[in-house]
């Protein structure tokens, strides 16, 4: 079969398509200036194609090239890493149409669309991204098999049918790899760093207005799935870190000592599984209070669950946890030392007040319920949007603005506490969550972030105080959505109106949550599982490979022995017609010798079939232009065809 070395007009619409499918994700990552670079290059290519114009020459391209990798280097200040990357590399496959007209030209630039097709996981591992991702795939492909056939004149409906048979006769392969090649822990190689830039959660500090703003955020944290029932919103806090360290204005986590706070359960613990959302921080997200630590992590003295590495990919794990417990009944001197630090100034009228409730009070508990009963009595606001905080910030708060989030309750109370002489500390983390019915999990987002209080009391160790529960205590118990007004900024999502649109949401987060346990969560444990469930024995290495190794091999049996019993090859449909013309001329006693030529074919058929002379003549002159001439002299293809089977079907005549 000849192959063209110029592809037609449906390969060029077919790549452009594909290629415009494979960047429309990233151009909500990309600059403006470099999609609008993108898209004017695309155009310009279809109208040299429509116009017939000249292809531009490469004393205009290579300006057009310097300026756009110029212009991405003082975007990103490099070359390098995933944003800066992905669009140099959508800015050239764009410049290389501007240069592409042969076969080869068309090869490299659909490969190349391939890989920028993958790029978009580098951004978002979603469910509809890998099914829409197929539409540029199938766009690709069909391109592919277009260029392959003699001067593109595959139509369309073919090239589709071929895409689409193409695409699932690869998809056992694609399963048996998915299920048996081995897995590694950990990426083939590094990510680039700034692919974790906009993670969000929570930091190892906190400051007044850094959790009002993650609740800004409907993004998922983490979601839970409970071996048994689902504890009650009160019980439902998630802890993450723990800041003991006070500068004035900001919380920090403290140094860890080598011993672990002791931990009494004093009912049945609660097991769980989750699946944590990538924040490019170490600690995990558990029910507090966690008594077992999940495989490959470890707790820090105050009980923080961290992983190994910064949690860059989605991470399944399971818990155990008591949400009644007494924690570090003792502790050491230097602990309690810590759990005591304030700047040396500062803040008079706070340390005035939680003085004079030490003279006066003296118990701890007494002092506590003091400070409870002034958020609950007196005109302290719950709010998303409080006032910016002077320097003295925490009288600042308790005197003036007395609006504020979470944190601004822990911080406050925390330092009262200290100042008053009872050891506190800040815990944050997420409290609450909302429980799926379809999937039966719970769903917790960055708008249920939190901040709450542990003081440390004789004879009952580390104890919890919620002082946002004093001043909005439906925070606590129903929800972040019902503690604040309905013109307050919160995410639409996490919010308790609009039950449509919630339930809508709620059937996607299952089918979502199905993606990440089953596909993006599969992992080499449970590759091994799987196996070890398939063999009825524990699985190793050398029986997946085994399985591996077999299942390829009986692929290939099966592919080599429906091919063996194929007997028709479908050839093109030029081919198809000329083979008809010769069996009608063979029937009339014209028989064609192998490798004999068209013109020669026609001398003798002409002389055999005078009355025919002409339409042989127009048989021949319109084959050799289909299969062989160049293909700008056939404007219409189509009818070219038509008019070539019209000739042929007119010699049974």
């Amino acid at each position: 079969m000849s192959i063209a070395s110029q592809p037609g007009k449906a390969d060029l619409h077919w790549l452009l398509g594909a290629m415009l499918l494979a960047m429309a994700l990233h151009f909500s990552h990309f600059p403006l200036w470099a999609s609008a670079l993108i898209l004017l290059f695309m155009v310009w290519r279809l109208l040299l194609q429509l116009k017939q114009w000249a292809m531009p020459k490469l004393w205009l391209l290579l300006p057009i090239t310097l300026l756009g990798v110029a212009g991405i280097y003082l975007q990103y200040r490099t070359l390098f890493g995933r944003d800066a990357s992905v669009t140099l590399l959508a800015l050239m496959l764009s410049l290389k149409l501007m240069e592409s007209g042969t076969r080869r030209d068309y090869i490299i630039l659909i490969f190349a669309g391939y890989f920028l097709t993958i790029t978009a996981f580098l951004f978002d591992q979603s469910l509809w991204v890998g099914a829409y991702l197929l539409l540029p795939v199938f766009g690709l492909t069909a391109c592919l098999i277009g260029i392959s056939y003699p001067h593109g004149i595959l139509p369309h409906r073919v090239r589709t049918r071929l895409s689409m048979m193409l695409l699932l006769q690869a998809v056992p392969l694609m399963l048996v790899l998915f299920m048996l090649f081995p897995r590694i822990p950990g990426p083939l190689w590094g990510v680039p760093q700034d692919a974790y830039r906009a993670m969000s959660g929570l930091n190892d500090h906190m400051q007044p207005g850094d959790i009002s703003e993650l609740s800004l955020s409907g993004s998922v944290a983490f979601r839970a799935q409970f071996q048994g029932k689902i504890p009650a919103q009160q019980h439902l806090y998630w802890r993450g870190p723990v800041l003991w360290q006070f500068d004035g204005r900001n919380w920090h986590m403290g140094g860890h000592e080598r011993y672990q706070e002791t931990l009494e359960g004093l009912a049945e613990p609660v097991d769980y599984a989750v699946t944590l959302e990538p924040h490019n921080r170490r600690w995990l997200l558990m029910l507090d209070v966690p008594h077992a630590q999940p495989a490959g992590t470890s707790f820090t003295s105050d009980r923080q669950a961290l992983a190994q590495m910064p949690v860059r990919t989605r991470m399944r794990y399971t818990g155990s946890s008591h949400v009644q417990y007494h924690l570090a009944a003792d502790i050491s001197d230097k602990t309690l030392a810590q759990a005591l630090q304030l700047p040396s100034g500062g803040n008079p009228r706070s340390r005035a007040l939680a003085q004079a409730w030490h003279r006066e009070l003296q118990a701890p508990e007494r002092i506590i319920d003091a400070a409870l009963s002034m958020f609950h009595s007196q005109e302290f606001f719950y709010t998303l949007t409080p006032p910016r905080l002077g320097d003295q910030a925490i009288d600042d708060f308790l005197f003036n603005s007395r609006r504020g989030f979470c944190e601004h309750y822990a911080s406050s109370f925390a330092y009262l506490m200290r100042a008053a002489g009872i050891p506190a500390r800040i815990v944050t983390g997420y409290q609450g969550g909302e429980t799926n019915p379809v999937g039966q999990y719970l769903i917790v987002r960055q708008s249920d972030a939190h901040a709450w209080v542990e003081v440390w009391l004789e004879g009952r160790g580390w104890v919890r105080v919620d002082p946002t529960a004093a001043v909005a205590p439906s925070r606590v118990e129903s929800g972040i959505s019902t503690a604040l007004s309905d013109n307050s900024p919160l995410p639409i999502l996490a919010r308790q109106d609009r039950t449509w649109l919630r339930d809508l949401y709620l059937n996607w987060d299952a089918i979502n949550n199905g993606w990440n346990q089953w596909v993006l969560g599969y992992d080499q444990q449970r590759q091994l599982a799987l196996l070890s469930r398939m063999t009825g024995t524990s699985a190793n290495w050398q029986q997946l490979m085994l399985w591996l190794t077999g299942s390829l091999l009986l692929m290939s049996v099966l592919l080599c022995a429906w091919l063996l019993r194929r007997r028709h090859i479908p050839t093109d449909p030029v081919k198809a017609l000329y083979l008809r013309y010769l069996a009608k001329l063979s029937h009339r006693g014209i028989h064609h010798s192998p490798g004999e030529g068209p013109l020669s074919v026609q001398q003798r058929a002409s002389t055999a079939l005078p009355q025919h002379a002409t339409d042989i003549a127009r048989i021949t002159r319109l084959y050799l232009a289909l299969r062989y001439g160049p293909h700008a002299e056939l404007p219409n293809e189509h009818k070219t065809m038509a008019e070539l089977r019209s000739l042929i079907e007119g010699l049974d005549g």
